[in-house]
């Protein structure tokens, strides 16, 4: 994130849960200067409750009732940590993730839901699907679906509005030959409604099949059944917990004030306990104004949030929450039907759908469409060129914010040969090449300009990006030491980047049996992070020369890297497929390199250049050609998408122009100019059989030139 003011405080949001998605929206659009934002959440995505019996029954698709966590803190200029918060320090300021350093802060809010888990029910681990938390439950429904038994038997377990609204919305999706049951475990089912809506749902439920037992309680959940207490035994070839919300067990070892588990605040949606402590939506109790679990109180929690957030780092008094005494119930039947309740009144029938689907879909454009955010405007007086240099694309991160190919070419051209013996660079090498005893040292440096606002996570891939020219050497890693310019901030900001940075710079060179053994550290406009990595190589370190025609080209690592980022700092690339790009991006090749090392007889990494451009670089090396197949070519998921609806990394004009004989007809055939970053490797193999890690993608030939087969 490049700000012009430094960052003095961090404000940290647990969960992605609805307040704290409209808080971001709303934060988005009046960022406040000098507060860091950052939003943890174990996934990409985040349901939206209020469409999940919907989307059960098979009205909505998936991306319908998703909110888009990568896209929206992107929009609001915030760090995004994918994790699952299980800890918390009142007295450090800290956050604990598992498999990641502490995150501090100066205010946090927690909205991480609840779940309908029943951990102490036997067999309910192994064998159930908790309906709560709705990502994973709606992933498992999916995969049920796809696939059911000629007669499905649905057990749901809990008779309140939840497991009532779930149980028609299975019978509706699965059919008539379902068996839907529903178990209460008291005498009455939609306890606290009031009698009129109660027999109307209840009735929907007779006409659609569905069998109620009543004091009835599991005792016992396998793989094919329920048993009751009793010994009764219930087919169930799905078995859903809806029995009520239960508070994230880690609270209890926080020290917060609780009611019931949860988190007891006061009217200002702080924690009793700690005031700089807030706690939303399903995982709070309000106990100056008690209410039932439901979407309508954490929405409008939010401009209380908001505000209030805002008002502790500026010096302003903050506003109370006063949530109404009552609202509309809008409860699905399965079809496209719904039943309201209100103030002892009661409605059905296929307008209330409508009304209700229309109320979900308006909440949901909220996050679907996001505004367009203008740039600021330049200033009225300003040099020839400005306006032109300003009007492409946004300059990306990562190995997209590199300098063209042509450039440095026309400026290493320059350079002398080694003066002492002892330095054996090779033209174009990716890394120098040292006598070093009865072997070669090898040494690189790289640096990132950062694209995720995740320290720590920036650092992991920075990592394996510099690691990338040592491997392709043929080299084991050996010494690291890094290049950190920290973006301006207050002391403690600074002190927790730092220590998520050498925390990861640490983990990540001992995974490869490297050390890190220092750096160097300045303050910038935003943050940047590069490491210098020496490399050890048994015999003669592998170079871009050796490759012979018959030899296979392997890849390891698909492309489209380039495009996807650029999409990303957009706002527009799919959240899952950016978590997943991340999560390959900072995974470990050196397995895979010790492989290709034993074999290569020319190898580089594919990285700023893009694919075509590193291997245009290897054959001239060479002195031979190489015929690609471009259907055998791994791409990242979505990248292809993307580039079909003209996302380009900044950096892809002068990649095409190093290879201007290629083909440009297919958004396939533009990845092949498309920057990499923490690419894979692409070795030149003698025929023989495949390498574990990698996918084949053609073969050095006599001619020179690159061709398309």
């Amino acid at each position: 994130m490049h700000t012009p003011y430094p960052l003095t405080q961090d404000v940290v949001l647990v969960g992605g849960g609805h307040t704290h998605a409209l808080v971001l929206r709303k934060w988005a659009m009046s960022p406040l200067p000098g507060a860091r934002l950052t939003l943890i959440d174990p996934n990409p995505t985040a349901p939206y409750s209020g469409m999940l019996p919907g989307h059960i029954a098979g009205h909505y698709d998936r991306a319908a009732l998703e909110i888009d966590l990568v896209r929206l803190a992107r929009f609001a200029g915030a760090r995004l940590v994918l994790g699952r918060a299980e800890g918390l320090d009142l007295a450090a300021r800290e956050i604990h993730v598992p498999g990641r350093p502490p995150i501090r802060y100066d205010r946090a809010s927690l909205d991480i839901g609840v779940t309908s888990r029943l951990p102490d029910l036997p067999g309910f681990m192994d064998h159930a699907l908790a309906a709560k938390p709705l990502g994973a439950f709606a992933d498992r429904w999916e995969a049920f679906c796809t696939n059911p038994p000629p007669e499905p038997h649905v057990l749901i377990l809990g008779g309140g509005v939840a497991g009532v609204e779930l149980a028609m919305a299975c019978a509706h999706r699965l059919g008539a030959t379902a068996k839907v049951t529903l178990i209460e475990a008291s005498d009455t089912a939609l306890a606290g409604m009031n009698a009129k809506t109660r027999d109307t749902l209840l009735g929907e439920m007779a006409a659609q099949g569905i069998t109620l037992r009543l004091n009835a309680r599991a005792a016992e959940i396998g793989a094919d059944h329920v048993r009751l207490e009793g010994g009764e035994a219930l087919r169930a070839d799905i078995t859903i917990g809806a029995t009520g919300a239960r508070p994230q067990d880690w609270l209890a070892q926080t020290g917060l004030a609780r009611v019931d588990g949860f988190v007891a605040v006061d009217d200002q949606l702080r924690s009793l306990s700690d005031d700089r402590i807030y706690a939303v939506g399903d995982c709070a109790h309000m106990g100056f104004a008690p209410r039932p679990k439901a979407g309508v109180y954490a929405v409008r929690q939010a401009p209380i949030l908001y505000h209030n957030l805002r008002a502790d780092l500026t010096g302003r008094a903050r506003k109370r929450y006063k949530p109404q005494s009552d609202y509309l119930k809008l409860v699905s039947t399965g079809r496209k039907a719904a039943v309201a309740d209100k103030a002892g009144m009661r409605s059905s029938g296929a307008l209330l759908w409508r009304l209700k689907d229309r109320i979900d879909r308006k909440f949901m454009a909220k996050f679907h469409d996001l505004p367009a955010m203008s740039a600021p405007d330049l200033p009225r007086l300003r040099a020839e060129g400005v306006q032109a240099a300003l009007s492409g694309k946004p300059l990306c991160g990562g190995c997209g914010a590199k300098v063209g190919a042509g450039l440095l070419s026309d400026v290493l051209a320059g350079l002398p040969s080694p003066a002492r013996d002892d330095v054996l660079s090779r033209p174009g090498d990716d890394a120098a090449i040292l006598r070093h005893g009865a072997g070669q040292q090898v040494i690189t440096t790289d640096h990132l300009r950062a694209f995720v606002e995740d320290p720590y996570l920036m650092t992991r891939i920075a990592l394996q990006h510099a690691l990338g020219d040592v491997w392709a050497m043929g080299a084991d890693p050996q010494a690291v030491l890094s290049q950190i310019i920290l973006p301006k901030a207050a002391p403690a900001v600074h002190a927790g980047m730092l220590a998520e940075i050498t925390a990861a710079a640490s983990e990540g060179a001992r995974a490869v049996e490297a050390e890190l053994v220092g750096g160097h550290t300045s303050i910038g406009a935003e943050l940047s992070i590069g490491f210098t990595v020496t490399g050890l190589a048994p015999a003669r370190a592998i170079g871009l020369d050796g490759a012979r025609p018959g030899d296979r080209l392997v890849l390891t690592r698909p492309i489209g890297t380039g495009v996807l980022l650029a999409a990303e700092m957009q706002a527009a690339a799919p959240g899952q497929q950016v978590a997943a790009l991340w999560d390959l991006l900072a995974a470990d090749q050196s397995k895979t390199a010790r492989h290709l090392a034993a074999k290569a007889h020319a190898m580089t990494d594919v990285t700023g250049f893009g694919l075509a451009g590193h291997l245009a670089r290897l054959c001239a090396a060479s002195g031979t050609g190489a015929e690609i197949r471009l259907d055998a070519i791994p791409i990242h998921d979505g990248a292809e998408a993307l580039a079909a609806a003209g996302h380009r990394s900044s950096l892809y004009p002068a990649n095409r122009a190093l290879v201007p004989d290629w083909p440009e007809t297919t958004p396939r055939h533009e990845l092949l100019f498309d920057p990499q970053t923490a690419g894979g490797l692409l070795a030149a193999l003698p025929p023989g059989d495949p390498v574990p890690g990698t996918v084949e993608i053609g073969r050095v030939t006599a001619d020179p030139g690159l061709r398309l087969v």
